[in-house]
């Protein structure tokens, strides 16, 4: 049996608002809180016991989940005091696991939203009696990401920050963020203090002369951290680009939860979701955007590549376009907001009040 780590603990600042009130693995994509694809495509590869390592608005989680047998897991939460990052993390949880010395752990990032085949990450890292192996994928342009070439075995070679010049981007390969740890290289890593698996933990072992083995797999990858990503994501889930086992609902064009209200005029594409509760009026056009619990969108508003939070309004003719509407707020009729578009939660922002173009 294979254990997991799910490394949770992160503040989704990037997200705000809407991190606000609820931790970025608990944001709803395809209908569901994201963790739930993560935990179900962890079951789906054999895994049974996964241990949580929370931190912030950790009280959110078991409530949820419980002890995981719902999804037919046993599910464990160590919650952090302060936040120790991912080596740190790791090491925290270390006391729960039930791993012999010489057994394979799983380690997930709960922000990152992928295809990858995790029996085969498991296989691989067997297979070549490595200490430490890492999902690699490749990235078109790498500079937004820390490097990891490997030679013709796989073994990494080096660990490379973000590179500043063309010279520097030496392979297109940036560490995915999961990974397979030999359960004794995890006592390892200093306890009680915070340490970076990514710029400590790794690049220490390899200098020790460990080996670190490479499986790129180049399934689909995203990692959620913007709200322009976390919205492509929960529409690739509903449309299938992503793989999935928790989608609610057949993939397809639209999702749209069982109580949530739908005029029939109205139309929805491209991956869109339509979460519990929710009311969308007449005449809107809602593309590749989520629409969460709750929330109100009025006659005739059109909505592309947007989140609107749980319990928001969006008001008649209103123009969205990737834009982020937080818990609560209302957005009046006759606005018009463009790319990057934050309304905080709870705020209002009255009708006609702010526009990118000629009101006429």
């Amino acid at each position: 049996m294979t254990e997991a780590i799910l490394l949770v603990g992160g503040k989704g600042s990037r997200l705000r608002p809407l991190t606000v009130h609820t931790p970025k693995p608990m944001v709803p994509a395809a209908g569901v809180p994201f963790l739930t694809h993560q935990l179900a495509r962890a079951k789906a590869a054999g895994v049974e016991h996964i241990v949580l390592a929370t931190s912030y608005l950790a009280e959110v989680f078991e409530p949820y989940f419980g002890d995981g047998s719902a999804l037919g897991l046993h599910l464990e939460y160590v919650t952090e005091e302060e936040p120790l990052g991912t080596g740190g993390a790791i090491r925290n949880v270390a006391s729960r696991l039930h791993s012999g010395p010489e057994d394979p752990v799983l380690i997930f990032n709960g922000d990152i939203l992928t295809g990858l085949d995790i029996a085969a990450l498991v296989s691989t890292h067997q297979s070549s009696g490595a200490d430490v192996s890492l999902h690699l994928t490749r990235v078109e342009d790498p500079r937004a990401f820390g490097l990891v070439p490997t030679d013709a075995t796989g073994r990494v070679t080096a660990f490379l920050e973000k590179p500043q010049t063309p010279e520097e981007i030496v392979t297109d390969q940036i560490n995915a963020g999961a990974y397979v740890f030999r359960r004794s290289v995890i006592d390892t890593i200093p306890a009680g203090r915070p340490v970076s698996v990514e710029r400590e933990t790794f690049p220490g072992l390899l200098s020790s002369g460990a080996h670190l083995q490479g499986m790129v797999d180049s399934t689909y990858w995203l990692d959620l951290g913007t709200p322009q990503a976390f919205v492509r994501g929960s529409a690739d889930l509903v449309l299938g680009r992503a793989p999935s086992p928790a989608v609610p609902g057949r993939c397809g064009d639209r999702l749209v939860l069982p109580s949530a209200t739908v005029a029939a005029d109205a139309k929805l594409t491209g991956g869109t979701v339509i979460g519990s509760n929710a009311v969308i009026a007449e005449g809107a056009r809602i593309d590749g955007s989520a629409v969460l619990e709750g929330a109100i969108v009025e006659e005739g508003a059109v909505i592309s590549a947007s989140l609107i939070g749980a319990g928001a309004r969006v008001g008649a003719r209103t123009v969205l376009s990737g834009v982020v509407i937080g818990d609560g707020a209302v957005v009046g009729e006759d606005n018009e907001l463009r790319e990057g578009a934050r309304v905080w939660c709870d705020a209002v922002l009255p009708a006609s009040s702010v526009r990118f173009s000629s009101d006429q």
